[in-house]
């Protein structure tokens, strides 16, 4: 990419200024650069053990979210007759995130003279947030609900930002039974879209928001009563949740804010923490940049990052729940937006400042697109294993159980696999067999079982790495 020239005509309204930037350009480069970094993951994608559900459209292994997440609009997906590759599902997942990410690159330079290349990088930084790509490991889970973001980010270029206003409401309350903080993709799309920018319209917006993420919740509230005969979302036992129920209980929780924020600092910059500082020292001077250039425009953008906060405060305040860095991804969204917006208005100034700070741009999404490319990487070992594996389970014919721990194995480790039932799950993708796990010293084979026991899976490590040993039932 080269340097843009940014013209003064295009911070004074002037009709020269007023040349839409097409988003297909946009949306061409932000893929091509996704699936550019999730090459080793695009022919056989790396799975979390509770997506497998989704994945074989197993309405049971999900129904408990319904109750517990408050996650309607997935089950709904999980209710589909027809199933498709796992490939397939999360090139799709990359189509809608890669379209979420260019509209709104898009929108904020959707009415300035030479701004494709600003609108390119600020779509591909957006893109290659690490809290995002982590968050792409639920891919068929969240493939309803992110195409709905997607769809609504499409929406946005062809209609008023009047009519785009009306259309938050249903779409709020609908990718709100998807995940709890795609409503945040949905303003912050509203807020690109946004053209004549005042206090008043601001206030307005933010009403309307608050009050469509009310509705949606009162819908997730009165459909688990009406269904689970919970009026609410009860937190599940392993989330190991702290609840608030005065002031002592909120104080309690601060170190869990604090956690969750830290975390998704250092996360952010992949566990390299000089570069948190980096980070908010080019945060402060764009945000000086912006008051003096376009302090209404500021002022939207930190009343978006200012709601999400204050979301995660709430969260974590009031639910005693630590937020992992994947669910963070509006904030990082938020700050590449910032950032490179002041760096489109001091590149239309003379002097070395513009330069710099589009190097740094430049620099960001260069680094975290090969750093997330590599992480990609870290799954190969699993994935190579599980696919020997599955070649001896399709040679034994019957019954089979998992009675070892698949957490001890290095490959389990280092793609950070959560659940033995995620190797289960992988050996029915790879073989098409339903495989129980009976660990914990558990009665693998009851009486009450009707047929043969099965035969039990075990681990056995070698020296050409670790193998299945699979014997009769004892």
């Amino acid at each position: 990419m080269t340097d843009a020239t940014v013209s003064p005509a295009a911070f004074h309204g002037v009709a020269s200024a007023r040349r839409d930037i097409s988003l297909w350009p946009t949306l061409l480069a932000t893929l091509v650069g996704l699936l550019v970094i999730s090459a080793p993951n695009l022919i056989d994608p790396m799975l979390r053990f509770d997506d497998y559900p989704a994945l074989f459209a197993d309405p049971s292994g999900f129904w408990h979210k319904t109750k517990d997440e408050g996650r309607w609009l997935s089950y709904l997906w999980h209710l589909r007759e027809v199933t498709t590759p796992s490939w397939l599902n999360y090139f799709m997942y990359q189509v809608c995130w890669a379209t979420i990410a260019a509209s709104v690159g898009r929108l904020m330079f959707r009415t300035n003279e030479n701004a494709t290349w600003f609108a390119v990088v600020a779509s591909l930084m957006i893109a290659v947030s690490p809290s995002a790509l982590l968050m792409s490991l639920w891919f068929n889970t969240l493939l309803p609900g992110i195409a709905l973001v997607a769809l609504f980010a499409v929406i946005a270029h062809h209609v008023t930002v009047k009519t785009l206003r009306l259309l938050m409401v249903p779409f709020i309350v609908a990718t709100f039974m998807s995940y709890t903080n795609y409503p945040l993709l949905i303003l912050a799309i509203v807020v690109m879209r946004t053209e004549d920018r005042s206090i008043k319209d601001l206030a307005g917006l933010l009403t309307l928001f608050v009050v469509s993420f009310a509705i949606a919740v009162l819908t997730v509230y009165s459909i688990n009563f009406y269904v689970h005969d919970v009026f609410g979302i009860p937190l599940a036992d392993w989330r190991e949740a702290t609840p608030a129920a005065d002031l002592a209980g909120y104080l309690g929780n601060i170190p869990l804010l604090i956690d969750s924020l830290k975390n998704f600092a250092i996360f952010s910059t992949f566990y390299f923490e000089p570069a948190i500082y980096t980070h908010l020292c080019f945060l402060v001077a764009a945000t000086v940049v912006l008051i003096k250039r376009a302090p209404l425009e500021a002022l939207y953008l930190y009343a978006l990052l200012g709601l999400a906060l204050a979301m995660l405060a709430a969260q974590v305040l009031k639910m005693g729940l630590y937020v992992p860095p994947r669910a963070n991804f509006v904030i990082w969204m938020i700050h590449a937006l910032i950032v490179v917006r002041a760096t489109y208005y001091i590149s239309a100034e003379p002097g070395y400042m513009g330069r710099i700070a589009r190097n740094f741009i430049l620099l960001v999404v260069g680094s975290y697109g090969l750093q997330s490319g590599l992480q990609q990487m870290q799954y190969r070992d699993w994935q190579d294993e599980t696919r020997a594996f599955a070649t001896q389970v399709a040679a034994v014919e019957g019954p089979l159980v998992i009675v070892d721990d698949a957490l001890q194995l290095a490959s389990a480790q280092k793609a950070f696999v959560q659940d033995t039932r995620g190797l289960a799950s992988r050996l029915k993708l790879l073989t098409g067999r339903d495989i129980a796990v009976c660990l914990d010293g558990k009665d693998c084979c009851p009486s009450t079982v009707p047929g043969p026991c099965p035969s039990e899976i075990w681990l056995k490590p070698s020296a050409q790495g670790p193998t299945l040993d699979i014997r009769p039932a004892s």
